[in-house]
């Protein structure tokens, strides 16, 4: 058994995102400013995208943008419920009505089929989820939303460094467009995420009016943002031009941001060989079923190791793999408990088990096991050497 704790994730901090924010911190400016600035701007050349909007979190992404699309009550919102809470419950309060697709058992991400299949004339929004690091089939997805005059926003919260390949072009590994490039995508930068601000997050588009309105609405409405890059200040003639919120990102976590982006391909590099190191391992336990990867990811960002626990091969449950594991300690999580099937849901909306069957299977069986860059080939090692000492070599 380990000696020491390992968790399900750490964030990777260095000696120079500890210096970048320091050097905020000595600044005299530590909200939003200069540094936030530079972070949008490092993130279109990163990607390749038209316009960056940073952000205190990935929800308050999400509910900027719901606003700025005029989601609202009688509205419909197509999304899977094997997802976090957060964006189901923006569309609930925005007042409009979730609209649950089933997911692919192998990958946990909606095709294009079901998602065609739920649409209404009141559908005013796709929201597809890029699953622990893999990417959805955006060619399809956007077919259907093209022909339906539906937006599409990717769930991109898992999706730092994910590149899609395309379902037309499968080319070589490496070779595609990373997420984020075309569309509107939001990203997560809380502390587990691949790039961390602490708490932070940005949304990408390439429609530069969407990215005025949504810059307008997460600093409260006013007609200018936080901070002008001109007057290194508030223009004094900033007005309200429509009733918004106070989402912006400060320099302190923009400063943190920038250095973790700088070291992207090195983190995510050490994730993938850690990944592929798993996955080697893994198969030598029936009990387990990794997520597979679909034929159009060009890049996977490796943001979870997510496993489910086969109940045909083992009377070992999720939950008590889990708690064994800790009593060896290795750290686990659970990325996601289904949506519909949570209290608030159930009893709202009358939603029952059976109603997404492969959603449901995957809820009931996954665990997330130890995955982040400082990790080491021996920690992979003792995790899996737990895991056949609990389900039996």
């Amino acid at each position: 058994m380990r000696e020491t704790f390992l968790p399900f994730t750490r964030p990777d901090i260095t000696a120079a995102e500890i210096d970048a924010v320091t050097e905020v911190l000595k600044s005299g400016w530590i909200t939003t400013g200069p540094r936030a600035a530079e972070l949008e701007e490092a993130f279109c050349e990163h990607l390749g995208c038209r316009e960056a909007v940073a952000v205190c979190s990935a929800t308050a992404g999400m509910h900027v943008l719901l606003a700025a699309l005029d989601v609202g009550p009688g509205d419909e919102v197509i999304t899977p419920a094997m997802t976090w809470v957060s964006t189901v419950n923006l569309i609930v309060l925005a007042g409009a009505t979730p609209v649950f697709v089933d997911v692919d058992r192998d990958n946990l991400m909606v095709s294009a089929e079901a998602v065609a299949a739920a649409i209404t004339p009141r559908t005013k929004l796709i929201v597809p989820v890029h699953f622990a690091g893999a990417v959805a089939d955006l060619d399809a997805l956007r077919r259907v939303a093209e022909a339906h005059g539906i937006p599409l926003v990717e769930d991109a919260a898992h999706a730092m460094g994910s590149v899609y390949r395309g379902t037309s072009d499968r080319g070589a590994a490496g070779q595609g467009t990373p997420v984020g490039r075309t569309g509107c995508a939001i990203f997560s930068f809380h502390a587990i995420k691949n790039v961390t601000t602490a708490e932070g997050g940005m949304l990408v588009t390439d429609q530069p009016e969407l990215a005025e309105r949504v810059r307008r609405l997460k600093f409260h409405g006013l007609g200018v943002d936080a901070f002008d890059r001109e007057t290194q200040g508030r223009a004094p003639q900033a007005e309200v031009i429509e009733p918004g919120y106070k989402y912006n990102l400060p320099d302190v976590s923009a400063a943190l941001g920038l250095a973790q982006l700088a070291r992207l391909e090195e983190m995510n590099g050490r994730r993938r060989a850690l990944a592929e190191l798993y996955l080697e391992r893994l198969a030598g336990i029936a009990a387990l079923r990794p997520l597979s990867t679909p034929p159009w990811v060009a890049t996977h960002a490796w943001h979870l190791m997510i496993v489910r626990v086969d109940d045909a091969e083992t009377a070992v449950t999720r939950d008590e793999l889990m708690a064994e594991l800790k009593k060896r300690n290795v750290g686990t999580g659970v990325h996601f408990r289904a949506v519909h099937l949570q209290k608030y849901y159930r009893e709202r909306f009358g939603y029952r088990p059976g109603m997404l069957p492969a959603t449901e299977w995957s809820s009931d069986r996954m665990c997330s096991l130890p995955l982040f860059p400082a990790m080491t080939p021996a920690d992979v090692d003792s995790v899996i050497e737990a895991l056949e000492d609990v389900l039996g070599r």
